[in-house]
């Protein structure tokens, strides 16, 4: 499958697409305002010890504590987690210098997701500090033969090393000693360094960054299936120039310097693509349709034939717009960086068969997905479960905020319904306050429908009341707003 990384940036904001054959697969951004921090390694303080929650907050310097749980708490002599063991009170306590890596990002108003046990990626392999015995290979390397040919140079090249264990990543697959050895040496020296910054800095304080996003993508994409890394930052160019020229010199891709007037991502129509990752409806090529509707807890996808009147039978159709919905939902969780449950309504199918099948496309296009995916399969309701992995806000949330006119709830009331409000409103106002007359200063909107509409209602309303109602529209008022005056 060939690749391309397109890097595009303006000064306050950097934006990275990776196409697949054609296609937008992922978008990474980064604004210089607001960075993520997964992979950060911090000196923190405990703050706070939650015995109920068996967990505890820790002051890593950032606006927000971050948040350990007891399960993300390693015996780092015995290199395993407390999950089954000693509760957080006997682990922790409030005063604690503690050393920590994020390992999700804070997320509305929860703070950053911590754990005590420290991994630093480079192209080929992972380090895992103290825990120098740990040899273990990527499960998505599947090869018996290759793995134990990894294994027994992890073993090798880590042999006299102390301080930390390795694992070999995905790329790692039939590379040879000397790439790996090469890979070995700058985690050895990187970790020197790491461990001189622990031992010196105070609490708070951050002892190692991750890369820069643009450098970061490129580290975990770059493989022989890359074939272009395309920038429009001179900056970046060179970065990433020197950056593959130490840790990737064998890499055959071309990086391209983008310079002519029309910006990149419009060229590639990255920009168009990202627009329909945040709208509701996914269109299918058959005339189906996707509706995503995420909320703090799940999301749910709805999947819809549309315009497809299609094949022979219904049966037929929906497997078909089913096998169709199964490959634009696994590009659309990558697309939409969309985490934790997923719910999948596919269209009803009779034939076991072809919900085998339907699920088997499913699990097939999200193995191309870096992030960790778990299908359940089908529920007894015809729903198919599955969770998603997340460490970073979902693109969703990154674009976008609630709409002041519906505030989230995505639907608004209708005119009438505001206009039933106002008459229930005018008539306790006026069994509650003195008033000969009532003034009604409303949208323009708003008034308009009420005097046409409802003109009987406010005839009858006068007479029960015993008060004059009169009317006053108001321009800058939003098509809900009015305000009663008793006079």
């Amino acid at each position: 499958m060939s690749k391309e990384i397109l890097i595009n940036n303006n000064g306050f904001e950097t934006r990275v697409a990776l196409v697949e054959e054609g296609l937008l697969t992922e978008v990474w951004l980064e604004r210089d305002q607001k960075h993520s921090i997964v992979g950060n390694i911090y000196k923190g303080t405990v703050e706070k010890v939650l015995p109920g929650l068996q967990a505890a907050f820790v002051n890593i310097g950032q606006n927000k504590a971050a948040f350990i749980h007891v399960s993300d708490i390693v015996d780092q002599a015995a290199g395993t987690d407390h999950e089954s063991g000693a509760t957080i009170n006997q682990i922790l306590h409030e005063g604690q210098t503690i050393v920590v890596q994020v390992y999700k990002d804070q997320i509305g108003t929860k703070g950053a997701r911590i754990t005590t046990q420290l991994s630093i990626p480079s192209r080929y392999l992972v380090m895992i500090p103290n825990v120098p015995s740990l040899a273990a290979i990527s499960a998505r390397i599947t090869d018996e033969q290759e793995r134990d040919r990894l294994a027994e140079l992890l073993l090798k090249i880590n042999r006299d090393n102390e301080d930390f264990g390795l694992i070999a990543r995905t790329n790692a697959e039939m590379v040879g000693h000397t790439a790996l050895y090469h890979d070995w040496r700058f985690l050895h020296r990187l970790w020197q360094q790491i461990d001189q910054r622990i031992k010196q800095a105070p609490s708070p304080s951050l002892i190692y960054s991750e890369f820069s996003l643009s450098k970061k993508v490129v580290r975990d994409q770059v493989n022989e299936n890359l074939t272009k890394i395309t920038t429009d930052s001179y900056e970046i160019y060179q970065n990433i120039s020197q950056f593959i020229q130490d840790y990737a010199p064998d890499w055959t891709g071309d990086l391209i310097e983008h310079t002519v007037t029309r910006p990149l991502f419009d060229q590639f129509h990255i920009d168009d693509e990202i627009d329909r990752s945040i709208s509701r409806m996914v269109p299918l090529k058959s005339g189906g349709n996707l509706v995503f509707d995420q909320n703090e807890a799940m999301t749910t996808i709805d999947v819809n034939t549309g315009q497809f009147v299609g094949y022979k039978s219904l049966e037929d159709t929906a497997f078909k717009t089913n096998l169709e919905a199964a490959q634009s939902i696994a590009r659309q969780l990558r697309l939409r960086n969309i985490g934790g449950i997923v719910i999948i309504d596919f269209i009803d199918m009779l034939e076991q068969s072809h919900k085998t099948q339907v699920l088997q496309t499913l699990e097939e296009c999200l193995q191309t997905d870096s992030a960790r995916t778990n299908v359940l399969g089908f529920t007894g309701l015809g729903l198919v479960e599955m969770t998603r992995k997340r460490t970073t806000e979902n693109l969703q949330d990154l674009l976008c905020e609630s709409c002041d006119k519906c505030h989230g709830v995505g639907a608004i009331e209708t005119i009438e319904t505001i206009s039933f409000k106002l008459f229930r409103e005018i008539t306790r106002s006026v069994k509650q306050f003195k008033a000969s007359k009532v003034m009604v200063i409303g949208s323009a909107r708003l008034v308009k429908y009420i005097i046409d509409e409802h003109s009987e209602t406010l005839a009858e309303m006068e007479e029960h009341l015993g008060k004059r109602i009169s009317f006053q529209a108001e321009e800058s008022y939003e098509r809900h707003q009015h305000d009663v005056v008793l006079l």
